[in-house]
């Protein structure tokens, strides 16, 4: 919390984010309830600014980032240097700063059991994108050697683990899956491979035991290429450990509005670097808050892991439907609590049902309800109040069960 103000301000010096930070205090900003008043950034605005960039005139401000970032090089007239720029689909392009273990990794691998002196085999890309380089810097900060084996070529990473003996892996669990099982199809034995950290895929408790009957330990790793590194499992296996070096909020998607502990929402991000100054980024996935301490004694927050995507955006009779509208809705009227939009139907014969856990029901309650549908949608629902509880607890907003044959 103390380090809020002066990550606000660095926010503030960046043209992206100087125009939505303007009426920010930012020596206010030291408490979660401060910071939900600041606006959540998400990603398609950052993918947007950095289109607008890529159009404007050959003569305008060359700015690759969209005016997010605080580094870049000479052409951009950065005082301060990237050390490498990556590209995410979109595309969006990232910046690396200069500081060891910038994406905050070493902390991740130390929990899944790297030691300093441990050879990493590194199974993510080097190509383009930050994954590898995530991994690396925080293995190279740990004090282990890398193997930058990148993607595919199963046999010939089978060569070069046979050869080298690694320690771990690092990569995603499905490609790690894939050089076990050619290993064995080839009758080639890994003995000095015992541990893995590996991100990108969902890590299913069913593939974790799989590689554990294999000799192999897997950790799970939750990271962004925006923000790098968000949260890490441990030796307790109850969730994910959230980082020291980011600060975690949920949301209800849609909103910048924080959820109480327990509540299925989205993750939005706040990174202490004034280098790519992300304050309140909307990353788009959902997870909730555990409560209580992790037992391996770490004392920070834990969440649930991924659990899907927030963005759940909708076309209903040719007009976008929003997580944020629905949720502007429910603030209309301080009866309703969690509500999920129904969008049913064929295609151009759509149908929408707003179904909301109600606290109390006064007479035209539902009535109500569907005139704010209509004034902030511009389309028609039916409403189905229902007991609060009612709900799966989810962070689904939008629900789109029509059929596409």
């Amino acid at each position: 919390m103390a380090a809020l103000p002066a990550q606000v301000r660095a926010a503030q010096a960046v043209p992206a984010l100087a125009a939505a930070l303007a009426g920010v205090d930012a020596v206010s900003v030291t408490s979660r309830e401060a910071l939900a008043r600041v606006p959540v950034t998400r990603k398609h605005e950052l993918l947007a600014r950095q289109q607008a960039a890529r159009e404007a005139p050959v003569a305008d401000a060359f700015d690759p980032f969209g005016g997010f970032s605080a580094i870049g090089w000479r052409a951009m007239g950065a005082v301060r240097r990237a050390r490498r720029v990556y590209q995410s689909p979109g595309p969006i392009y990232e910046p690396e700063g200069e500081a060891a273990d910038y994406w905050r990794t070493a902390r991740a691998l130390q929990a899944a059991g790297f030691e300093a002196g441990d050879l990493v085999h590194n199974c993510f890309s080097y190509h383009l994108t930050p994954g590898a380089w995530i991994m690396e810097s925080g293995a190279l900060a740990l004090g282990c050697s890398v193997f930058p084996g990148g993607t595919g070529n199963t046999e010939q990473q089978l060569q070069a683990m046979q050869h080298l003996r690694p320690n771990g892996y690092a990569g995603t669990p499905s490609f790690l899956r894939i050089l076990l099982e050619k290993a064995a199809e080839l009758n080639i034995a890994l003995p000095s491979l015992k541990k893995a950290l590996v991100s990108g895929e969902a890590f299913p408790p069913s593939l974790r035991d799989w590689l554990a009957e294999r000799g192999v330990a897997g950790y799970q790793a939750y990271a962004t290429a925006d923000v790098g590194t968000i949260a890490y499992e441990t030796a307790a296996r109850e969730g994910l450990v959230v980082d020291e070096g980011v600060l975690v909020e949920i949301v209800r998607p849609g909103t910048g509005d924080p959820l109480p502990d327990g509540e299925v929402g989205e993750v939005v991000v706040t990174v202490f670097t004034p280098d790519y100054p992300l304050v309140r980024f909307g990353t788009g996935d959902l997870s909730a808050v555990l409560s209580g301490p992790c037992p391996t004694g770490r004392s920070n927050r834990r969440i649930k892991g991924w659990m899907g995507r927030a963005d759940q955006t909708a076309k209903v009779r040719g007009m976008f439907v929003h997580p944020g509208q629905v949720a502007e809705v429910l603030k209309r009227h301080p009866e309703l609590g969690r509500g999920r939009l129904v969008v049913a139907g064929e295609m151009a014969a759509d149908t929408m049902t707003l179904r909301v856990e109600a606290t109390s029901r006064p007479e035209g309650l539902a009535e109500a309800v569907a005139q704010s549908v209509r004034d902030v949608t511009k389309l028609r629902a039916d409403i189905e109040l229902l007991a609060p509880g009612s709900l799966p607890n989810d962070g689904k907003v939008i629900e789109d069960a029509r059929s596409y044959r």
